[in-house]
């Protein structure tokens, strides 16, 4: 992590943000030292919980996750910068050095600055309106004019530049120091400005109300008689060290708002133990709905303890569904363990047993959490899939990263047949940030179409 990511993006920023900007050693050093600083934090955010506890090491998260979201802004800000920095600085080398011709026929040109340490004078020559370079020391004769080149013209010599015409000659130069510091420090100034501005909004939006949507998907196989059935679908509610009890209560009324028919959270509940969020979970016991509340694993249970949850889970009146079905009202809900519990060994996702033998009459809703799951669905005859796990991206544009492995990023899609719905999810990951993919939950409406 630190040689692939962490490493070369910060070298990136320090040569950005502190070398290009700084003129002293000792601003350069507060920079680098800043630099280094804020690495150390994001590596801190991602090993300290897991070694101390994510209760006891909020302070450390949050610094780190905030310096995450600033720092993906600034990358993804200055890289697109560097286009216009690169067309400014060629720009500005290109700009012809301004030569102007004497009536004499010789040029004389408004000279770039002097090497440091040179000095230059020039002595009038009579007769001539033009300036004649003075001779060098020792010399018994005078020089004449310097070309661009550094030869010396001597009195037989042409017009400069061999034009008979006198006629400007073209040059070009460096770019001048100072102009590319004051590009760089305006690049800068608004890649911070606009970095701070895009986080300080995602905050807002993240700790926020989850948006409320309401959708109807048609089921070709429902009954009329189930025709509106409203089930309640939210995922990665995230109950961890930067949330609290509250983000759960909010989660609470506005399912409860809905007034669904069925509830189902779709994996990526906490991000901690037990021992540390049973509090935090504590509301969830208030979860109501007529066929009542049923949950299946996401990737984060199984790196805070799987079976634990799954226990506390069902004390909180949530079912879950591990590899299994059940019929409601003529409707197949079933549901399948996380990808990632097949790879750490603790029991992955077994469709076969989940969906073999049931009614094919009937209509099959599966809850998965991950989206990809929806190809294996779509071979066992399942008519929707419920997931979440995307975030919609969470901070815009990594939705363009997670389109990278994920069918279907947010909202309803389809995967060989069969439909798939994806929550942006009421709660984050890592940063506590949404930015263009604001959290949700959502009232999906069953429709018939008999």
């Amino acid at each position: 992590m630190v040689l692939v990511v962490v490493g070369p993006i910060h070298w990136y920023l320090w040569k950005r943000l502190v070398k290009d900007t700084t003129t002293t050693r000792r601003g350069r050093r507060i920079g680098t030292a800043a630099i280094i600083a804020l690495a150390v934090a994001l590596l801190a955010a991602f090993i300290v919980p897991r070694v101390i506890g994510a209760k006891a090491s909020w302070i450390i998260p949050l610094v780190g996750y905030m310096w995450l979201a600033v720092l993906f802004y600034l990358l993804v800000i200055l890289l697109v910068l560097e286009i216009p920095r690169l067309i400014a600085n060629r720009t500005w080398a290109r700009r012809p050095a301004r030569v102007a011709v004497d009536e004499a026929g010789l040029a004389t040109s408004e000279p770039a600055p002097a090497p440091v340490g040179a000095v230059r004078t020039a002595l009038a020559e009579p007769g001539l309106p033009g300036a004649a370079a003075q001779p060098a020391a020792g010399s018994t004769e005078p020089a004449g004019p310097t070309s661009d080149d550094g030869a010396s013209d001597g009195p037989d010599a042409g017009p400069v530049g061999g034009s008979s015409t006198g006629a400007p000659r073209q040059g070009t130069g460096p770019v001048d120091p100072s102009r590319r510091l004051l590009l760089a420090r305006s690049a800068a100034i608004f890649a911070g400005l606009t970095a701070t501005g895009i986080t300080g909004y995602g905050v807002k939006t993240a700790l926020g109300d989850p948006v409320l949507k309401r959708v109807q998907i048609p089921l070709a196989k429902l009954p009329r008689s189930l025709d509106g059935y409203k089930i309640a679908l939210v995922s990665d509610i995230h109950l961890g060290p930067l949330t609290g009890v509250e983000h759960s209560r909010r989660i609470v009324r506005s399912i409860n708002g809905m007034n669904a028919d069925l509830i189902a959270v779709v994996g990526d509940l906490v991000d901690g133990s037990v021992a540390e969020l049973a509090d935090e979970a504590a509301p969830l016991r208030e979860l109501s709905s007529r066929d009542g509340a049923y949950f299946v694993t996401g990737n984060h249970e199984y790196f805070s303890g799987a079976e634990e949850w799954l226990v506390e889970v069902d004390r909180l009146g949530m079912r879950p569904l591990q590899n299994e079905r059940l019929e409601i009202r003529g409707l197949t809900l079933a549901g399948v363990n996380d990808l990632s519990g097949g790879d750490l060994g603790e029991g992955g996702p077994d469709f076969g047993k989940a969906l073999d033998g049931r009614d094919p009459a009937k209509p099959v809703v599966l809850l998965a959490h991950q989206p990809i799951q929806a190809f294996e669905a779509a071979k066992h005859g399942v008519d929707l899939q419920l997931s979440g796990h995307t975030h919609g991206g969470q901070m815009v544009p990594f939705n363009l990263l997670a389109g990278l492995q994920q069918p279907v990023i947010s909202g309803l899609g389809e995967v060989d047949g069969t439909q798939v719905y994806v929550t942006n999810g009421a709660g984050f990951w890592g940063p506590p940030v949404r930015v263009g993919a604001p959290p949700d939950i959502t009232l999906i409406e069953l429709r018939s179409e008999a």
